[in-house]
């Protein structure tokens, strides 16, 4: 019996077995490939997977081959090579679907209840006015979206028992929530027979015989009784608080970890039989060409990096004979092939120039493989070089954008949308993460908006923005310095400034 092999060390976890994984709930096609993997240790192609899954007992052969077809296995976290798929153990989903599949203990243990299982006095009917603490309690957590600017109104003024100005009404249902849900003109749109009366002063009264007023009453009470069903299986806040901060820790060290490893990018022309290849590196931004006998040279090059990246890069370091080991491989692929446009069904074909435009806004991303090749048997090598390590940069362009971003742009037309980078780490801060972080500190932000950053000087187009908090408080907007609102999606790079140096990322 096989104990440890190359994914499950990866992964922390013992080798399970298909059987095992067969009788999780999350079991699919996919999961079960992603099973048989995990067994295996190493690539397997789908009619091996197919056998194993029968002699488990899970079916005929021939099922379930036709059902691995038919569940798109080329997606992360398993990737394609010829007849072979692998597993990505690094990959952040690969961790996930062994914690669906119950190979994985949970990041953490269940936390403690809050409070005991009490038996509560019973709330008074709708005839008894609100108190202060009764409504404190019904809104402790939060101010129901169900709840009308009446129905708010109404409840703070008969918990309080007297009359209020606007302002102070306002002030109480703002303190408990930030969404805006009360202004001291609401008063104009309460009908008719509203269940206050604005008095010639200006302050609200409340009309306590009216029915708007009791079923206010029921509705907070209603709150209170959901609240306190719910008091003794909610988690303690504390004991929730202390796993997020041990969780921030480990996601901190994470980062921290993938930061210091070297990257490299490589791309082959043509990758099928390569006749040459760039290696560019990431951090210090230098690239090399080497072609010819220069190729057998490329092991030596590639030792010193802990991630590999390239378009098709399994397939192109197979091909030029490289064992990869323990190193990370990102795939700088396409999330998706097509995009459906309208119901009837037309279709935007996703390639990787389309994605590469969108995203980093260059107009001609990569050259003509025939006539960069052409370059080479005529001997015009500065040519040849000058077009291949261009193609790299614009994959470059596009790797760091997806680091960035945690996603890529689709640009065609009508449409603008992100698609999630398969290579982007979760731990990694993200750009949203830098916008946070930056208002947090009160801090601008260097960004390059546009188009990719120039190779030699790539921080030479670079301004200031502010990230500043939206007034529903959802996310952030990036203004600059002359007010100017700047989309998010434009940003190629950023970083924080000197004044946030060390608290930040820069890409």
């Amino acid at each position: 019996m096989i104990v440890e092999n190359a994914y499950c060390s990866v992964l922390g976890i013992s080798v399970p077995s298909v059987g095992t994984a067969a009788r999780s709930g999350e079991a699919n096609g996919y999961a079960l490939l992603i099973a048989v993997l995990l067994e295996r240790g190493g690539p397997v192609t789908l009619e091996q997977a197919a056998q194993r899954l029968a002699v488990a007992g899970l079916g005929s052969a021939d099922g379930l081959l036709r059902s691995l077809k038919h569940c798109k296995p080329a997606r992360p976290p398993i990737y394609r090579d010829g007849d072979q798929y692998s597993l990505d153990p690094y990959h952040d989903e690969a961790s996930l679907w062994a914690f669906r599949l119950g190979l994985r203990q949970p990041r953490s243990a269940p936390c403690r209840l809050s409070e005991p299982e009490t038996v509560s006095a019973p709330l008074p009917g709708p005839d008894v006015p609100l108190t202060q603490d009764e409504l404190a309690e019904a809104w402790r957590r939060y101010v129901p979206m169900g709840f009308s600017a009446q129905r708010l109104a109404v409840a703070v003024l008969d918990a309080h028992g007297r009359p209020m100005t606007p302002e102070e009404v306002v002030a109480y249902v703002e303190a408990r929530t930030d969404r805006g849900r009360l202004s001291m003109g609401a008063a104009r749109h309460w009908g008719r027979d509203p269940a206050i009366r604005v008095r010639e002063d200006g302050w609200w009264e409340l009309r306590p015989d009216h029915d708007a007023v009791r079923s206010a009453r029921r509705a907070v009470r209603v709150l209170i009784e959901a609240e306190r069903r719910a008091a003794h299986r909610r988690p303690c806040p504390a004991a929730v608080a202390a796993v997020q901060q041990r969780l921030d820790r480990e996601r901190d060290d994470h980062a921290a970890a993938l930061a210091r490893m070297r990257r490299v990018l490589i791309c082959a022309c043509p990758a099928d039989r390569p006749e040459a290849v760039v290696l560019l590196d990431v951090e210090r931004r230098q690239i090399e060409t080497l072609s010819g006998g220069e190729l057998d040279q490329v092991g030596e090059r590639l030792s010193p990096y802990d991630i590999v990246a390239g378009v098709d890069v399994r397939y192109v370091l197979r091909q030029l004979g490289f064992d990869p080991g323990t190193r990370r491989l990102h795939e700088i692929g396409l999330p998706q092939k097509t995009w459906r446009l309208n119901r009837r069904g037309r279709v935007l074909k996703i390639t990787m120039a389309l994605v590469v435009g969108g995203s980093c806004g260059i107009g001609r991303p990569f050259g003509d493989t025939a006539r960069t090749l052409a370059y080479l048997r005529d001997g015009q090598q500065a040519k040849f070089r000058r077009r291949l390590e261009a193609d790299a940069k614009s994959v470059l362009a596009l790797y760091q954008y997806g680091r960035l971003h945690h996603g890529v742009r689709l640009r065609w037309g009508f449409l603008d949308e992100m698609l999630p980078a398969p290579w982007a780490q979760r731990d990694e801060p993200s750009f949203r993460d830098l916008m946070q972080r930056s208002n947090e500190l009160d801090v601008p932000l260097d960004v390059v908006v546009g188009s990719a950053p120039g190779w030699e000087e790539p921080w030479s187009r670079a301004r200031l923005v502010r990230a500043r908090k939206n007034p529903g408080g959802w996310g952030y907007a990036l203004v600059d310095e002359d007010g100017r609102w700047v989309n998010e999606r434009d940003v190629q790079a950023a970083r924080l400034t000197r004044a946030g140096a060390g608290t930040g990322v820069e890409s």
